[in-house]
């Protein structure tokens, strides 16, 4: 009886102590995450000026396209160029968005704040987690501000479609904050981290679909380099939630590369192998 209490309480004291951890890093998640959506908040230069270039892209980049090439698919029944790339901006700005927020950690090494956060009693995993979840959740703010602007080209959501645009820029936002701190997690300079993202994000954002289908005309090696460019995934979502009161089916089932449960599927997965060598890279932190 002695030997089957003394077990009994071990257990109990191991379970508590398993309790306690995870309270710890739970509450280290949303420390993490507050600081930096609470950061973002408080910076109202950034949050205007992050606008600028999907502004640019959309209102004049877009506008010099679509006068120039007329509505995709013909003039009868075909897709107006701005409306087609609005996806696409919408993508972009939650790449870069959301890839840049890890920038902060290598921001916070050169600082020393990141030692501080390495050193509290917290597993690295809930450190990649808080990170993920502030990059994505300013992300997400972005996006939302330029849906505000769908209308004026011609692009209305329903309740229903909102909610899914949502999801779709929350999961390229998780997938492309991992990636991202994936970079940042060896990197110790901010130049450093600039120039290695910068190489990175231009061609996955062009090699994506954002401004031109992938689906008719493009070479076979460039449509080889789209599948395994992540964000193809992301803006093939995004473009067929948000173009679907739009276009007619037809037209969108043409501009589409996936169903949208196989984009969904992949970004799922590619979000958790871009999380795991992050974890273990931040496991070897000294």
């Amino acid at each position: 009886m002695n030997g089957h209490a003394l077990s009994t309480r071990r257990a109990a004291g191991a379970g508590g102590a398993r309790r306690s951890h995870l309270r710890r890093d739970l509450r280290g998640i949303y420390t993490i995450w507050y600081r930096d959506v609470l950061r973002f908040f408080k910076d109202r230069v950034r949050i205007f000026a992050s606008l600028g270039q999907p502004l640019l892209f959309l209102f004049v980049f877009g506008a010099g396209i679509s006068a120039a090439i007329g509505r995709l698919g013909g003039a009868s029944g075909g897709t107006d160029y701005k409306q087609f790339i609005f996806p696409g901006v919408l993508g972009m700005t939650v790449l870069f968005s959301a890839v840049f927020s890890a920038l902060s950690i290598v921001w916070d090494r050169e600082f020393g704040f990141l030692r501080e956060v390495l050193v509290a009693p917290i597993s690295r995993w809930a450190v990649v987690l808080g990170k993920v979840a502030g990059g994505s959740t300013v992300s997400m703010f972005q996006g939302a501000l330029l849906l505000l602007l769908a209308p004026l080209i011609g692009v209305r959501f329903s309740v229903l479609q909102v909610i899914e645009l949502f999801g779709a820029m929350l999961l390229l936002a998780a997938m492309m904050s991992a990636f991202g701190i994936l970079i940042a997690a060896r990197q110790r300079t901010m130049e450093g981290f600039q120039v290695v993202m910068q190489f990175l994000l231009f061609p996955m954002l062009f090699l994506s679909g954002a401004f031109f289908p992938l689906t008719t005309g493009v070479p076979r090696w460039l449509l080889a380099l789209a599948k395994i460019d992540p964000v193809t995934y992301g803006v093939d979502l995004l473009r067929q939630v948000a173009l679907r009161e739009a276009l007619p089916k037809p037209a969108l089932a043409a501009l589409s590369l996936h169903p949208p449960g196989f984009d969904i599927a992949v970004m799922v997965v590619l979000t958790f192998v871009f999380l795991a060598p992050a974890v273990w890279l931040f496991a070897k932190q000294e």
